[in-house]
């Protein structure tokens, strides 16, 4: 029963890349020839360094045990609020600052409703994605904002020829230090053996002491801050702030962590799973828009995508409660 296990185990930790690898080969057989390409392989990393960068903080907050489905419309509000203080003439130092503020607050704001109204998280958050979005439409009156060329267009933006030495844009290494960063924090520190214990029984945690109230409180207001983070690259990409963009991103952020090996009822969760999660996200969309797959097509596949990481993550759970002896 102990090899059993072991196999299962192993399983579990190597599908998240396995299933990234065959994916991408899977492409490679029907999408053009370009597919292949470094420009376009570049192109896709670019892509997930968004998604990766909002996932890494849903990764704390999945491990917690709560949700949170007002990632994109954060995302949304972010880009306009940099936009904004760029058309102002203030620095972009200063906006990506508010910017996070605000992200961090709003992350925040969602965590104090869930421990002080005793709500569910999927409640409060849902209720937050449409109050978030429609502040970042009523700041930008319900268009684009644009703004003035600056340094944040450079983040990930594509390198030029002087700067092919760094390989990937800043954006890119900022999401690998990030992961290093979260990777510390959840296996090296008393905070994420708070998380982690909270997320598997947080009556338990209560009993010896973790203050899961005020925890909670922080997990959510890191949450937002990665959320700002991801919105600072998605102003980077689109260079105006716009607060219609990123709508379900949150799915896909969702669907990262799942796929990497984090489990809805709380507990679990891999960085590298999620970064893995996150490119086979991205691959998956590049792949679909590249065959020529129609726009409704691919939410189509996006739903998939979820439901069987859902159903893999309910396998897990099943296969974890076994007795091993």
């Amino acid at each position: 029963m102990m090899n059993k296990r072991f196999y299962l185990d192993a399983a579990h930790r190597f599908a998240p890349a396995l299933t990234l690898v065959l994916v991408f080969a899977l492409f490679a057989c029907f999408a053009p020839s370009g597919f292949t390409s470094l420009a376009n392989i570049e192109a896709i990393v670019r892509q997930t360094t968004i998604v990766g960068t909002a996932a890494l903080g849903m990764t704390l907050v999945i491990i917690l045990g709560g949700i949170d489905l007002s990632i994109g419309s954060v995302v949304a509000l972010v880009t306009v609020i940099i936009a904004l203080i760029l058309q102002a003439g203030l620095s972009p130092a200063l906006a990506v600052l508010a910017a996070l503020l605000a992200a961090g607050a709003c992350g925040a704001i969602n965590g104090v409703l869930v421990t002080r109204l005793q709500l569910l998280p999927f409640i409060v958050t849902l209720g937050s994605l449409l109050i978030y979005r429609g502040i970042a439409k009523g700041l930008a009156h319900e268009q684009k904002v644009d703004a003035p060329v600056t340094w944040l267009n450079e983040l990930l933006a594509v390198l030029p020829p002087e700067h092919q030495w760094m390989l990937v844009p800043s954006g890119v290494w900022l999401l690998a230090l990030l992961s290093v960063l979260v990777l510390i924090v959840l296996g090296y520190t008393k905070f994420g053996l708070r998380i982690k214990s909270v997320g598997s029984s947080e009556a338990t945690a209560r009993l010896c002491g973790v203050p899961v109230p005020q925890l909670k409180v922080w997990v959510y207001a890191i949450s937002g801050v990665f959320a700002g983070i991801a919105g600072v690259m998605q102003f980077s990409r689109l260079t105006v702030g716009d607060p219609t963009v990123a709508d379900g991103l949150e799915l896909d952020v969702i669907a990262a962590v799942v796929i990497g090996g984090g489990s809805l009822s709380g507990g679990r969760g891999s960085v590298i799973g999620t970064i893995i999660g996150a490119l086979l996200m991205t691959v998956i969309r590049a792949g679909c828009t590249q065959i020529g797959l129609l726009n409704w097509v691919q939410q189509i596949v996006a739903g998939v995508i979820i439901v069987i990481a859902v159903t893999l993550d309910s396998l897990r759970q099943r296969s974890a409660a076994q007795p091993t002896a």
